[in-house]
């Protein structure tokens, strides 16, 4: 069992409960820097025999993650990446000891497979079916892939300046992709506001526990591939500033338990174009102003980092270290550098944690006889652009630039996407009438029609595609209306969905009585006019939305 005992906040000492989709808010201070405490003396004792029987990826170390049973989760495979000595790029630079904790060995070749992994976990075990998350790129496509084996339906925000095979990406996995044209602070907003209405989880990011506590499993496997030593200086390039928020609770974690001797310096490394936490630091700040993003590296825009800053900046004066930026010629220029000397192909936001190394070393910042390691994540080379179609995303346009966009603004995109994203689903095996009502739906407003022409697609396409509304036929091939009515209320993910029956032939006492309390309507097909019976489809779809929204 590894349910945390407590949260602790690292502020003000205060305890408190843990809850799993609770932001982690101090109660006395109001500081979003809570770490959860485990059972250590256990765990102790397992890492002191060597982890005897645990799998060689994150959840070797499940003992310190918050899962409350591990065991009775289908638990997703991340981490147990590889750690690398430089062989040609460090040395061609002066230095000897600089290793590559390989990220790029995850499912979707992103550190933020762990992440996702976690995080998702906690939601199968919480019964989560339907969630929302908000990305500049690889979280979107970890979370796609790890709720694509989870069953969860996702909802992934991404702007649209994202690189478009980033988008196509979350899309293959099966996930909802919303294209917000805005800068990365609105598309969180507008992702927000739209959980909110429709009553659905937010994945929070720095602020969850689940998805910062996976996290540290870095620090946890670069210990141990090091012989159980800590390595003097810790790189990685960063947007939010999640993971090396949640790889130094580990580090931490495990100085406590006296398995290494020290905490490394940590080095955070950032696009010139958008370094609000370097101007911060270099000017000795503890809080960071926000900025408008001007890199071409969309993956690391995140103009406003919040509290992370804060918090990173207190480990760098606990611990040592600095914050340093680049620019995007010398990412691209180091991107190209480790594929000639090492063989390694990153994306641009790795490369900058690269040209960061580059730059410290070159200044003298790290010192010759000084062991490093530096977070490498991403592919470079999508190529979902040949399976997908171009309508893969919705879009929500706020502003045409990177500026702020007005309150009355965001109040029309979110209800233009409350239609766009409002899906119906036809389970009819006549082609004919499925067409005049998706037209006269889709005629009313913006909604989604999806189209299954049998029981058994139906089944699949409900699971999948979560609808608002179900409306189906009676008699079908492979599995009928009433086997398919108590399929969906048998299974927990579309037991609320409402279902619409509509039949061919007169329906008798016993089968109505079959259907009762298990539908919303039945209506024999010719008994209303086809506008009539769309009319009051969407009266069924707007109640659930006032109910989803709580009014």
């Amino acid at each position: 069992m590894a349910t945390p005992k407590h949260l602790e906040c690292a502020i003000c000492g205060n305890q408190q409960a843990y809850e799993p989709f609770v932001p982690a808010v101090c109660k006395k201070c109001e500081s979003h820097w809570l770490e959860p405490a485990y059972d250590y003396s256990t765990f102790k004792r397992e890492l002191l025999r060597g982890l005897p029987g645990r799998p060689a990826n994150l959840w070797r170390y499940q003992d310190v993650l918050p899962l409350s049973n591990p065991a009775a989760v289908d638990l997703y495979p991340a981490g147990g990446t590889p750690l690398w000595l430089s062989q040609r790029f460090a040395p061609a630079l002066g230095h000897a000891s600089v290793y590559i904790k390989d990220e790029r060995y995850g499912p979707t070749s992103s550190f933020k497979d762990r992440q996702a992994a976690v995080a998702v976990a906690v939601m199968n075990e919480n019964n989560i079916n339907e969630a929302v998350i908000a990305s500049t790129g690889n979280a979107a496509v970890a979370y796609a892939a790890a709720c694509a084996r989870a069953g969860i339906k996702l909802w992934v925000f991404m702007t649209s300046l994202v690189p478009q095979e980033k988008l196509r990406e979350a899309a293959l996995f099966g996930a909802e992709v919303i294209r917000v044209s805005g800068n990365y602070d609105q598309t969180k907003q507008i992702a927000s506001q739209f959980a909110q209405r429709k009553n659905l989880l937010l994945d929070r990011g720095a602020t969850s526990v689940p998805a910062r506590e996976s996290m540290k499993t870095i620090a946890y496997e670069i210990v141990e591939q090091l012989g159980w030593q800590a390595p003097d200086w810790y790189i990685q390039a960063v947007s939010g500033g999640l993971g090396p928020l949640g790889v130094y609770h580990g580090f931490k974690e495990m100085f406590a338990l006296g398995l290494i001797d020290r905490i490394p310096k940590l080095a955070i490394i950032q696009a010139e174009g958008c370094s609000p936490m370097v101007t911060a630091f270099k000017a000795g700040k503890d809080v960071a102003e926000p900025v408008t993003p001007d890199t071409r590296i969309i993956i690391l825009s995140t103009g406003d980092p919040g509290k992370s800053y804060t918090y990173l900046w207190n480990l760098t004066q606990q611990y040592g270290g600095l914050m340093e930026s680049v620019t995007d010629a010398e990412a691209f220029e180091a991107m190209r550098a480790l594929a000639k000397s090492e063989g390694m192909a990153v994306e641009p936001a790795t490369s900058v944690a690269f040209a960061g190394l580059e730059k410290m070393l070159r200044e003298g910042k790290i010192l010759p006889t000084e062991k490093v390691v530096v977070n490498c994540t991403g592919h470079t080379f999508p190529v979902e652009k040949h399976v997908l179609g171009d309508q893969f995303a919705m879009d929500v346009h706020l502003s045409a630039d990177q500026t702020s966009a007005p309150r009355e603004g965001l109040l029309a995109a979110l209800e233009n996407l409350d239609e766009k994203t409002t899906t119906v689903l036809l389970i009819d095996d006549n082609d004919d009438d499925a067409l005049l009502i998706r037209r006269l739906l889709e005629g009313h407003k913006a909604y989604r029609v999806f189209h299954a022409r049998d029981g058994l697609e139906g089944l699949a396409m409900a699971r999948k595609n979560l609808p608002d509304l179900i409306v189906s036929d009676l008699t079908m091939p492979g599995i009928d209306g009433f086997g398919l009515v108590e399929e969906l209320k048998k299974d927990s993910r579309t037991h609320d969905i409402p279902i619409v029956v509509v039949s061919a032939k007169d329906i008798t006492a016993e089968e109505r009585k079959r259907l009762n309390g298990q539908i919303e309507a039945v209506y024999q097909k010719g008994s209303l006019s086809t506008r009539k019976f769309v009319d009051n489809m969407i009266q069924v779809i707007e109640e659930k939305a006032s109910l989803d929204q709580g009014e």
